[in-house]
């Protein structure tokens, strides 16, 4: 593993640190600013590359290389000519690279900007007038949701009737609560009173927006047909939607040229970084509808941000809407009343709400119970109970060697099995033969939280490598990423002219003349295929990081956990990963490393709560 100081993020942060000083000190600043200021700018950059909007000056103080009061620093950061505040708001045409807040948060420009049109965008749909509502509506809610046997609300129910009144509608819950089912609901409501609606389905990844298609269609066979036929056909990935560019960062749709849609529809929303999100909102239509499908306890974006977790934090009514949404889905309005607030207590008050009862799994159960203790942070609880092997559906492998252990290479190897058997099996037709190792492929898939190490990405997929090639009789590996049979890929970089974005997964299968293509899954079933040499960055996909496991789902999933505590490694990853599987999880590696990691919460630091609360 390379030295710290040698990544390219330590490398970028330290040439923004010393552009900054020169951009400082040609602008005169005193000799005392110009000293600590490389510190502030390096922190800055590292901070955004772990995924942070700001940092707190309280924090940048306790920096060695600054060692300087919280007061004593804004003072210089206000002497450098190169930071400025926040109120009055700068205008758009200020050049400083650095801005503060009131409440001192540090913001790179590039962020602070972003954040600020980002909680406008937000805060303006949320607060636009509400929706009429056609009084068959109560009507088509009960033909839609069966009556209830259970206490408690119909939050599905409940959700459907929130989205049909706002333009802003952020709905979190856990695997199995129904997300899907809801949308269903929604747009079955939806195009009911407007059959002409153009809705749009989006997802940050090729496979999540995959999934949710399928998901949508399994939901939408109860509909009636006449229904069922507006539905949209296809699902995006939110940069195929907003419309790539050769210019990084930049779209078609923007503002200027805003989609061409009456309702949005984004699932796995918590994979929205600041900037994507931001950027999609910029490119909505004022009037029309935005769904935010996600869960709030998974893990934050890879790049800098936490909206989704930021949006989602609260779920508060007004008495207006807890009125509506006790007289449209005949749930008691002292159901909610715990729920009331003022109308003017929540920036996005009336417009989120919580899917809370799981129909994939009872929270009892192994799946259910595990992913419960690990959002409370009961890691000791957990790895007890665990241990005792009660439920089938959630193992434990105590594996605490640099390198998996003989019985999670086992469990590994016999996860595969199937995948082996359907490459082995006789097939005359390509596109079956890539059906059956599709689905023996996506019933099993190993995660992990690092990329190097005995326990990481890279050393789980070479051993697998090995372990398939001497399965099928091929020879062995001649160094470089070439392609070979059975070969599973993971897209890294989006390709726009070839339909590949990042997180998308083929296999590597002879086509019907017999020649070595990567096949990919496309809409209905069918599969297209690409010569590896056109494949854009790619990697080995039999183990998967966490991260890149977002917005999939699998039957069993092995979770292999690194040789000891590292910072990425947290309750967040944890749940996240356990989360994936559908039917069984095993967990393999040091119990001290699982109970740290439930013990670790993920934070992002970030302003956008105070600038949707300021929005006028």
């Amino acid at each position: 593993m390379a030295a710290p100081e040698s990544m390219p993020q330590f490398d970028l942060a330290e040439g923004f640190s010393r552009h900054l000083q020169d951009w400082a000190a040609a602008l005169g600043a005193p000799t005392e600013t110009l000293a600590v200021l490389p510190a502030v700018a390096r922190s800055l950059a590292l901070a955004a590359s772990e995924g942070n909007v700001c940092l707190p000056l309280a924090q940048l103080a306790q920096n060695e290389a600054i060692a300087c009061s919280p007061d004593l620093l804004r003072a210089h950061l206000l002497e450098s000519g190169v930071a400025v505040l926040a109120v009055p708001l700068p205008p758009r045409t200020c050049a400083h690279p650095l801005v503060l807040d009131a409440d001192d948060r540090l913001y790179l420009r590039r962020f602070f900007d972003l954040e600020q049109r980002l909680a406008a965008a937000l805060v303006r749909r949320a607060s636009a007038p509400a929706q009429i509502v056609p009084p068959t509506l109560r009507a088509t809610l009960d033909k839609l949701f069966k009556p209830r046997t259970a206490p408690g609300p119909d939050w599905q129910k409940l959700a459907v009737a929130l989205a049909l009144q706002g333009r802003l509608t952020v709905i979190s819950g856990g695997p199995g609560t129904g997300k899907t089912t809801t949308v269903a609901a929604l747009l079955a409501c939806l195009l009911e009173f407007t059959p002409t609606l153009r809705i749009a389905l989006a997802a940050p990844t090729g496979k999540a927006a995959a999934r949710m298609l399928e998901a949508l269609r399994a939901r939408a066979a109860e509909l009636p047909a006449k229904l069922r036929k507006r539905l949209p056909v296809e699902a995006h990935t939110l940069h195929r939607l907003l419309g790539v560019t050769p210019i990084a960062g930049q779209f078609r749709h923007h503002a200027g040229n805003p989609l061409a849609v009456d309702v949005l529809v984004v699932d796995e929303a918590s994979m929205l970084d600041l900037a994507l999100a931001t950027r999609v909102l910029d490119a909505l239509p004022p009037d029309a509808r935005l769904i935010l499908l996600g869960d709030k306890d998974q893990l934050a974006a890879v790049e800098a941000g936490a909206v989704f977790a930021e949006l989602s934090s609260a779920r508060v009514f007004s008495a207006r809407v807890i009125e509506q949404l006790a007289l449209l889905t005949g749930t008691p309005a002292a159901m909610l009343a715990d729920l009331q607030v003022p109308a003017t207590a929540s920036a996005l008050a009336d417009s989120v709400i919580w899917l809370t009862e799981s129909h994939r799994f009872r929270h009892d159960s192994g799946i259910g119970r595990l992913a419960a203790n690990i959002n409370a942070g009961e890691g000791t609880e957990a790895l007890t109970w665990l241990r005792g092997g009660e439920d089938p559906s959630a193992r434990w492998i105590d594996d605490e060697g640099a390198r998996p252990g003989d019985a999670t290479l086992a469990a590994i190897e016999a996860g595969y099995a199937p995948y082996v058997a359907a490459l082995r099996a006789p097939f005359t037709d390509a596109q079956a033969r890539a059906a059956e190792a599709f689905a023996a492929f996506d019933r099993f898939r190993v995660l992990v939280a690092v990329h190097e190490g005995g326990r990481g990405l890279v050393a789980l997929n070479a051993h697998l490598e090995r372990v398939l090639r001497a399965e099928l009789d091929l020879p062995a590996a001649r160094g470089g990423a070439q392609a070979w049979f059975g070969r599973p890929v993971i897209v890294l970089r989006n390709d726009a002219l070839l339909g590949l974005y990042n997180g998308d997964i083929g296999l590597c299968l002879p086509d019907d003349t017999g020649a070595l293509m990567v096949f990919f899954p496309q809409p209905g079933g069918r599969y297209r295929c690409v010569a590896p040499i056109r494949l854009p960055v790619h990697d080995t996909a039999f183990a998967l990081t966490v991260h890149k496991s977002q917005g999939s789902e699998f039957e069993a999933v092995l979770l292999v956990l690194p040789a000891a505590p590292v910072r990425v490694l947290t309750r967040e990853l944890l749940y996240t990963g356990v989360t994936r599987a559908a039917r069984q999880v095993t967990l393999a590696g040091p119990a001290r490393v699982f109970a740290a990691a439930c013990g670790l919460r993920t934070v992002r630091l970030s302003g956008l709560a105070a600038r949707m609360s300021a929005q006028p």
